[in-house]
């Protein structure tokens, strides 16, 4: 068995497709949808991230503002700019890119973004709306890609045993909500690092999404066969192999390929769908807008 390819790319490029009406229903009620992306510091990886959500809005025609920040500013100056863009009636969403310098606290600042303009989907208010069951909040975008990525592949979830590798705010919880949220209707287990015989917990599993940022940790005695696995994770590695000393590898060992009914690739499958669902959150606050 060689596993199909969970292709973020291509499902990415299928959501952009279907934002294009939504976007012309947009500006034609006068409304021209707008995102704003904050960074702060010289991290080369965070401005990569943002060159690729720029270069999305680009593509869609949505209008983006970057806003760069040196490393010392000062967590005052980045409140007065998110409390900025939250006045900005023009403005739809907000997005402080992260990491944040190590003496910021992230959030802290992020619970000032305000839920409608939230397009990261992690403020409280929309993080609650999901432990409720509610999907009419922002949802985070790496979670809501994955659950759009299975369904753009057709795979069954209902009744199915789902592992989440990771319980992070950011992916892991909400990851494990939305598998489990009716419609899903997954049995969903949440496998962390106090988690005894991670490892038999996997291998019993339909569906393992892994978010736990070690680079291949998961290998093929993790996995059943004909499992769906998504890898969630991006990590640098140093490869003397590669001219330039490294590679990215996910979470997963490319040895489950040879196991596993689907997998999604490390580049090309779970980050293009961030940014696809981003570009949603971003079209669904306007129109929010045009709905009052």
């Amino acid at each position: 068995m060689v596993a199909q390819r969970l292709d973020g790319k291509a499902c990415a490029a299928s959501v952009e497709d279907e934002l294009h009406d939504r976007i012309s229903a947009c500006r034609s009620a006068g409304v021209e949808p707008h995102l704003s992306v904050v960074i702060v510091g010289d991290d080369p990886a965070s401005h990569v991230y943002v060159n690729s959500k720029v270069k999305a809005c680009e593509r869609l025609g949505i209008k983006s503002t970057h806003i760069s920040l040196p490393e010392d500013s000062t967590e005052s100056e980045v409140r007065e700019v998110i409390q900025r863009l939250n006045d900005d009636t023009s403005l739809h969403g907000i997005l402080v890119q992260s990491p944040l310098p190590s003496h910021m606290d992230e959030e802290a600042l992020t619970d000032l973004i305000h839920p409608g303009k939230d397009v990261d989907g992690f403020h409280p208010e929309n993080l609650g709306r999901l432990v409720q069951g509610r999907l009419d909040g922002m949802l985070p975008c790496t979670p809501s890609g994955v659950m759009r990525m299975l369904q753009w592949a057709g795979i069954d979830l209902s009744g199915k045993q789902a592992v989440v590798l990771g319980r992070s705010r950011i992916v892991g919880n909400p990851q494990a909500l939305l598998l489990g949220a009716k419609g899903a209707d997954a049995t969903v287990t949440i496998v962390h690092s106090r988690t005894n015989n991670a490892q038999a917990v996997c291998a019993q599993a339909d569906i393992v999404v892994a978010a736990i940022g070690r680079p291949e940790m998961v290998r093929a005695d993790w996995i059943k066969s004909g499992a769906v696995v998504v890898d969630v994770g991006i990590n640098r590695v140093d490869d003397d192999s590669r001219e330039r000393g490294w590679r990215l590898a996910g979470d997963v060992h490319p040895e489950v390929a040879q196991k596993a009914a689907w997998l999604s690739p490390v580049p090309g499958g779970v980050g293009p769908m961030t940014i696809a669902m981003l570009m949603e959150n971003t079209v669904r606050a306007a129109e929010h807008v045009v709905a009052q």
